[in-house]
């Protein structure tokens, strides 16, 4: 068995963070600094570098409450992130690490939600065997309504129906670099008239990211004349096109405020990308599917991939003991 060496991430890694993650298999801008410090004060950063020597070989994003830590609680997906050079004995053995330097420091648990595999920039699926080994304990699955975009895309006809009426009423697609209109006019007032809920990020929030990373977080803007009718904000990674938030004015699509927007994106704007992420439509830990809602989504052309959640003692890593032959 091999060992590496563990420490905390403390602000003067973050040039050094920064470049390991960004050559990552799973390369994801989510993972950089400046996107999980800007709502910093709402975690407790726990977030954890892997050595070899001096050699940075993995990192974890992640943050503690108490006694737990979890692969981060801010982001939409964590775990170990890695190159493509690393074998799946060296992962087991960097987690097996990983739990032993938690155990050190009064951690009891641990809640790892894996990077589905469509965000991979290279087949990546070492950790899940290693929670497999560890007998993690899956607490959660969400369903994600993905397209793939490097094959055919098989609209249902009352999409179809959707663009074309789109097409007819003359709507128009535009680019914003501002989240203003989106959050106030149409964002907001559906979400909290619909589901009395508000949208996780700020608007300020939202501004801020922008800033940082111009071509990953994208707002797209439906309007019909001059009038904003919907509209949606994507945060885009190497692979993948991931609808953070969707909304049409008065939380209607009827006119075919929705379908023309994302068949413009799919078909115009992003057809280079591999993977359309419309997210999940799941409540309740998972256990609840908003059966509408999925199937507007998978009426677009999309299947489904699952997002998995776990959670182990850290004492589990005596399982990772006794696992070759």
């Amino acid at each position: 068995m091999k060992s590496f060496q563990i420490r905390r991430y403390t602000s003067e890694d973050a040039l050094a963070w920064n470049a390991f993650v960004s050559q990552a298999k799973q390369a994801s801008f989510l993972f950089h600094r400046d996107f999980m410090e800007y709502h910093q004060h709402r975690f407790q950063d726990y977030s954890l570098i892997v050595l070899d020597e001096d050699k940075w070989v993995a990192v974890l994003p992640a943050n503690r409450v108490n006694d737990e830590v979890f692969s981060h609680q801010g982001l939409t997906y964590g775990g170990l992130v890695y190159d493509d050079k690393t074998r799946l004995e060296t992962v087991i053995e960097i987690f097996r690490n990983v739990l032993i330097f938690l155990e050190a420091n009064g951690v009891s648990k641990i809640q790892v939600k894996p990077i589905p595999d469509i965000y991979h920039v290279a087949p990546a699926e070492e950790l899940s065997y290693a929670l497999f080994l560890s007998q993690a304990q899956l607490i959660r699955r969400d369903a994600l309504a993905v397209i793939d975009l490097s094959k055919p895309i098989k609209i249902s006809e009352i999409r179809k129906r959707g663009i074309k009426k789109g097409i007819q009423n003359q709507l128009t697609v535009q680019e914003k670099m501002s989240f203003d209109d989106f959050w106030d006019l149409i964002l907001i007032p559906n979400l909290r008239d619909k589901h009395e809920l508000t949208p996780v990020h700020t608007v300020a929030e939202m501004a801020l990211l922008k800033s940082y990373f111009p071509m990953n977080v994208r707002q797209f803007n439906v309007y019909d004349g001059e009038e904003l009718v919907g509209g949606t904000t994507i945060f885009a990674t190497p692979n993948v096109i991931h609808v953070q938030y969707i909304a049409a004015k008065n939380g209607e699509s009827n006119q075919g405020n929705l379908d023309f927007l994302f068949h413009h994106l799919m078909t115009n704007v992003f057809p280079s990308k591999r993977f359309f992420d419309f997210g999940c439509s799941n409540e309740d830990q998972g256990k609840k599917l908003n059966t509408g809602l999925s199937y507007w989504k998978e009426s677009f052309g999309a299947g489904t991939v699952v997002q998995d959640f776990y959670e182990l003692p850290v004492a589990n890593h005596r399982f990772l003991t006794d696992y070759s032959i």
